[in-house]
């Protein structure tokens, strides 16, 4: 099967994935102790799914009895500009790289699907494709399989591209040699965790999601902890800080697929228009990104959060014509950010 897995390797190339490693679906006994303290400790916040099918997620043999072997690729989405940038134009939105252009995971799957139809093909065999859609612990199992290790964020870092990367999943039934797992390279290094503006990190390698900008633009219904509103600063959609100060990026490249590339709509887009948006104008906008998913209200209490850390009295109106929306947490978000901003005026 080396040859195979050689051929196999060589044909993720040729798909346009950044890099291919392989493992076991036994390869990551530890990540179930990792995900129970997680969960014990509520860092998970409202992501009730993550509590269920918890067996499932820490044994991918147990989500798949007949898998043998889990393929892993890393797909690139590297950024042509330093996306810590826009954080110093307060009257313009902060929208994290990945969520630029189009949805990562339709982009992905379709890749995976064609690599999966050339194993069968080549070998036979039954295969199953992930993309964040299964309950599959993909950074644990990325690390095992030699793809990179996960940092102090958590998050996966590569020594050939950095932090700067998707993962998928194809488990099959073949039983494909696997790589060698990938050690940390972390060292004494702190930039990720000192930089985030939450304080979300309670040690290295432990993330409490309630405390993450990521988490509370995307996931967290309702109104945000008034106390983390201001750290929010002008991030209306994830972060991108702890990603984007990790000295491994010195040997990230820009994205190949242009699907990646940012729209210039969504770079640095200004506040105030997005502040104006109704549904139709929202879902028409964000088409085929992965934010249309959040909804135009959370994306609009989001939105009433940065005008309010901008400082800007230019943008006051925007949020005052948003007092009365029909959206409770919009109201609430908006009416914080005409204060704020009255305040600071």
């Amino acid at each position: 099967m080396a040859g195979l897995a050689d051929q196999l390797k060589a044909r993720a190339l040729e798909e346009g994935f950044s890099a291919c490693r392989i493992c076991r679906p036994d390869a990551i006994p530890q990540a179930m102790a990792r995900l129970r303290a997680f969960l014990d400790a509520g860092h998970h916040g409202q992501m009730g799914w993550m509590d269920e099918r918890v067996a499932w997620r820490g044994d991918p043999a147990a989500l798949w009895p007949g898998a043998r072997s889990v393929v892993m690729l890393a797909e690139n989405y590297g950024p042509e500009h330093d996306p810590l940038t826009v954080l110093e134009q307060p009257e313009k939105a902060a929208i994290s790289v990945y969520a630029q252009n189009r949805d990562y995971h339709d982009v992905v799957k379709k890749r995976l699907k064609r690599l999966g139809r050339w194993l069968i093909d080549a070998a036979g065999g039954e295969i199953k494709v992930f993309v964040d859609t299964a309950p599959v612990m993909e950074k644990p199992l990325g690390q095992a399989a030699g793809l990179g290790w996960q940092g102090k964020h958590t998050n996966l870092v590569s020594r050939e591209l950095g932090s700067w990367f998707f993962l998928g999943c194809l488990f099959t039934t073949l039983d494909l040699p696997p790589d060698e797992a990938e050690t940390d390279h972390c060292g004494s290094c702190r930039r990720c965790l000192d930089v985030c503006p939450t304080d979300a990190f309670p040690a290295p390698y432990r993330l409490d999601a309630r405390r993450c900008v990521s988490y509370l633009t995307i996931e967290h219904r309702g109104p945000v902890d008034p106390d983390l509103r201001a750290r929010l600063g002008n991030r209306i959609y994830g972060c991108d800080d702890c990603l984007a100060v990790c000295p491994w990026n010195k040997f990230a490249a820009r994205a190949a697929e242009v699907k990646y590339h940012a729209r210039p709509d969504l770079l640095a887009p200004d506040l105030a228009a997005l502040a104006a948006l109704d549904d139709a104008g929202f879902r028409a906008r964000f088409s085929g990104s992965p934010i249309k998913r959040i909804g135009r209200d959370r994306f609009v209490r989001n939105v009433c959060y940065a005008i309010g850390n901008s400082g800007s009295a230019a943008l006051l109106p925007a949020v005052e014509a948003l007092c009365g929306d029909a959206d409770e947490a919009v109201r609430d978000a908006a009416r914080w950010a005409v204060i704020r901003l009255k305040e600071r005026r």
